[in-house]
């Protein structure tokens, strides 16, 4: 299991450039909406959440020492977990977690961006 981050730490990290984020969701709801500044991996259907990492990570995240932070939808949602993993399995350093995903982040009236 990928370490954990709190929606707190998160938007800390978030406020201070500190840390690269990655929606896991698919494409159409990363454009629907997402974290601000978030970076698009899809990690869905899960059998593909290898692949699309595989594929998506060089550009999307070019540099393996950054800090990252994964989500998907909610706790129960897997695609976080699948991407993060892959992610380390790719020779990335420091892949975090936020388990709660977007409908927290939502819940807690926080902002969300929208598009590609």
């Amino acid at each position: 299991m990928l370490p954990l981050i709190s929606r707190d730490e998160l938007r800390s990290a978030m406020t201070g450039g500190t840390v690269i984020v990655v929606d896991t969701m698919p494409v159409s709801y990363y454009e629907k909406e997402h974290l601000p500044g978030a970076r698009n991996i899809p990690g869905f259907p899960y059998e593909n959440a290898a692949e699309f990492t595989d594929r998506f990570a060089p550009s999307v995240v070019p540099d393996k020492a950054a800090t990252i932070v994964v989500y998907c939808s909610n706790i129960p949602c897997r695609n976080s977990e699948f991407v993060g993993r892959r992610l380390l399995e790719l020779g990335y350093a420091d892949v975090r977690k936020y388990r709660e995903g977007i409908e927290d982040w939502v819940s807690a009236g926080l902002p969300t961006d929208t598009g590609a």
